[in-house]
């Protein structure tokens, strides 16, 4: 192992610097030549490497987004662009890869692997998404702005004595939405894996405006359905009034905690480190705080399980 490059691809998240720094300066204490490509599996395609030294990475842990760029790639899906790939990689003589994304860009990662390429994946991404890992890295950050967001919101909602519904991102994960309500008094979490009643939520907002609450908060996941029409559909039933907020790509800047930024530099070393062993087909995780690597195959087609528990919790606390 002499050579290795790093990409990040797909959707950014928080700590994604983070990481890209800990593979960079871990490989160059190891005694590794370290390549960043540029626009993920696009770059890697068409040959956009620069090598990094330890100044390439310098005052960018406490940035957000990815100085190496990242970019969808349908080529890559391609046979063609696949052995656009592979090529790059034998120019470069690219030892070993360091793949840093969501659940695309590992699966990206993983067809590099099963053509022989040593391939380690960093999973990084605000959903939360992959169930082998407690946690990915940007995640704290975005429950974290979006929390800030709810707390600014209630201000408002209140004094106008309102509905509020917010929208968060998450695709079909619902932990976006569970966890910001559930720190920020949600009186409604409507997520994709739990199944909500409309009448339930209406009950609840009514009950809530006999005894006096002057505000209610429902937090809504993207991937259920539309907030627009929820918010008519509350109206038209029982008449109070409702405002809606999608945050959007909001939730995807801005500088990662210091819990992302911790996590992302273990994770970093880490992957490293499993080069070095001459591993590769794997990708590192966290469970209870410990960093752990598993097979592309097991980690990629193993069920995320939605914490109901925490689920309820919020239903309980939120009476």
């Amino acid at each position: 192992m002499k050579n290795i490059a790093v990409l990040t691809s797909g959707g950014d998240s928080p700590g994604m610097n983070a990481a890209i720094r800990a593979v960079v300066r871990s490989s160059i204490y190891n005694e590794l030549k370290v390549y960043g490509v540029q626009k993920g599996f696009n770059g890697l395609i068409h040959g956009d490497v620069v090598e990094m030294n330890i100044s390439s990475v310098a005052d960018i842990i406490q940035r957000g987004g990815t100085i190496l760029r990242t970019a969808r790639c349908e080529e890559f899906e391609t046979e063609e662009g696949i052995e656009k790939a592979l090529n790059i990689i034998d120019i470069f003589n690219f030892d070993g890869i360091i793949i840093i994304g969501g659940d695309g860009t590992l699966r990206g990662a993983k067809t590099l692997s099963d053509r022989g390429i040593a391939c380690i994946g960093i999973p990084s991404t605000i959903d939360n998404d992959l169930p082998f890992t407690d946690c990915t890295i940007g995640f704290d950050t975005a429950l974290n702005t979006v929390l800030d967001a709810v707390n600014k919101i209630r201000d408002t909602t209140t004094s106008h004595e309102r509905v509020s519904i917010i929208e968060v991102m998450g695709r079909k994960s619902g932990d976006i939405a569970l966890y910001s309500g559930l720190a920020g008094g949600a009186e409604s979490i409507v997520v994709p894996e739990m199944e909500f009643s409309f009448e339930s939520i209406c009950k609840k907002l009514l009950q809530g405006k006999n005894r006096g609450k002057l505000h209610s908060i429902i937090m809504l996941s993207e991937g259920v359905g539309n907030a627009i029409k929820l918010a008519e559909d509350i109206e038209s039933k029982i008449g109070m009034e409702v405002r809606i907020t999608i945050l959007g790509y909001l939730q995807r800047g801005g500088a990662p905690t210091a819990f992302d930024r911790i996590l992302a530099s273990r994770f970093g070393a880490k992957a490293v480190e499993l080069l070095l062993q001459g591993k590769s087909g794997r990708v590192v995780g966290i469970r209870n705080n410990d960093i752990i690597d598993e097979d592309f195959d097991v980690a990629l087609n193993t069920k995320k399980k939605f914490n109901e528990y925490m689920y309820e919790l919020a239903k309980i606390l939120s009476i």
